[in-house]
């Protein structure tokens, strides 16, 4: 009987032992156990941590020293102690007794503190030494805001504050844009919808610790768009002219189409007209296109300004008429301003204007003018006949004389006239 319950106590202090080793973070070994509360730990760089334990040393054992290490123990050799690192020292504090509680604690985890830490307590009895197996794991995650790949203006979309692992304390996540908090306060930001203006800076917090701004690639169709004309300011026939297109687009317009009214002439972002002509005047748009639609310019007037040309010289001979008039035309951009009419042989010219009369025979020609240059046309022959000149002489003459005695005339009678008018005045006052 004695022997059966012998035996029988011995088999449930094995389950009981075994039951030990079956908890997470339990080592039991003949009285000795480490519990860690948590296998593996994720904090924030930056941030501070406690790892959390308990151990129990065997009961006629006292603990004489109580410490965290990153080394595994392998052989009879003391681990060198955490808090005696100069990699730690400052920043790792052992919050435990010489009894139960072996908590450790970090202040301002940096990336290399990424590691597996053991806890371990040395007794006053010879072999009195024990590692709790398995450690714990600490991983080191900085936060980064998670942007979608694609964003396309009128989208809504959603930033996601993320860590590399599962941080051990559960957060509350604060938002900001442009540096200013928002009242989203989980791991999500929901924006809606996202314009093609949109240039803030966003970022998250958590326990703190800042991620770094991130702005958002929003992708668009072109708008705003304009051409600018170089040189700008008159352009004079003969010159290069260049036409360039500019918009705003995400990602930046691949296709450029020139029109001259309703046909296209060119392909680009700029369009260059070398030898320009008055042929080449007219009004210019281009057409800006992506992925994500086009837009056409608003027209430009291009007035190809030129001197005189094409200048001739008609002659044109009334029925009745005793003499020619001769009339100049001309194509020219501004409009000729000044006509003048020169007979062959002569250096000053006989008239101006766009028609002169001509009372001599002769060769006669006319030059036009404008602030660009001027032309000459090719000389025009007029016969007039000298009788026919004597005749107008004449006429004119007799019509001027006509006129005058007309004009003696009718200022004798008007003289007359005051005087019979003033007589009759001053008898009505001798009466």
């Amino acid at each position: 009987m004695k022997v059966a319950l012998l035996i029988s106590l011995r088999m449930s202090l094995t389950v009981f032992l075994l039951f030990l080793l079956l908890i997470p973070g339990v080592v039991a070994q003949d009285g000795w156990a480490v519990n860690y509360n948590s296998k593996s730990v994720c904090t924030l760089k930056g941030s501070a941590l406690s790892m959390e334990c308990t151990y129990t040393p065997p009961s006629n054992h006292s603990v004489q020293k109580a410490f965290w290490t990153k080394e595994l123990v392998t052989s009879g050799s003391e681990p060198p102690d955490l808090s005696d690192d100069p990699e730690y020292r400052g920043r790792v504090q052992y919050l435990g007794d010489e009894h139960r509680d072996c908590s450790l604690r970090f202040k301002n985890v940096t990336e290399t503190d990424q590691s597996k830490y053991y806890f371990i307590f040395i007794t006053n009895q010879p072999g009195g030494k024990y590692q709790g197996a398995g450690g714990v794991d600490l991983s080191v995650t900085d936060l980064q805001v998670e942007v979608p790949e694609r964003v396309i203006a009128g989208d809504n979309v959603t930033l996601t504050c993320k860590t590399t692992c599962s941080l051990t304390v559960r957060p509350t996540f604060t938002w900001y844009r442009n540096g200013s908090s928002l009242s989203s306060s989980t791991d999500q930001l929901h924006l809606q919808p996202v314009s093609s203006d949109n240039k803030d800076r966003y970022h998250c917090a958590v326990l703190g610790q800042n991620s770094p701004e991130v702005t958002l690639n929003v992708r668009y169709g072109p708008k705003r768009v304009s051409v600018s004309i170089s040189p700008s300011g008159e352009i004079l026939e003969g010159w290069s002219v260049t036409l360039t297109c500019s918009s705003d687009a995400n990602p930046p317009v691949q296709n450029y189409t020139w029109f001259n009214g309703t046909s296209i002439v060119g392909k680009g972002e700029t369009y260059t007209m070398k030898k320009i002509s008055s042929v080449d005047s007219g009004e210019y748009k281009c057409r800006s296109s992506n992925e994500h639609g086009e837009k056409f310019s608003e027209a430009v007037t291009l007035n190809v300004l030129y001197p005189p040309r094409n200048v001739r010289a008609t002659s044109i001979r009334a029925p009745d008429s005793k003499s020619e008039t001769l009339t100049c035309s001309s194509d020219a951009n501004p409009p000729v301003q000044n006509y003048n009419w020169f007979k062959e042989g002569g250096s000053s010219p006989v008239g101006s204007g766009h028609s002169y009369m001509a009372l001599q025979s002769g060769s006669y020609y006319c030059v036009a003018q404008n602030e660009h240059g001027s032309q000459k046309s090719a000389a025009v022959t007029v016969k007039v006949n000298p009788n026919n000149i004597l005749v107008v002489v004449t006429g004119v003459v007799v019509g001027l004389g006509v006129v005058v005695a007309g004009a003696v005339f009718f200022y004798c009678r008007h003289v007359r006239k005051s005087k019979q008018q003033h007589l009759a005045r001053v008898g009505d006052l001798d009466y």
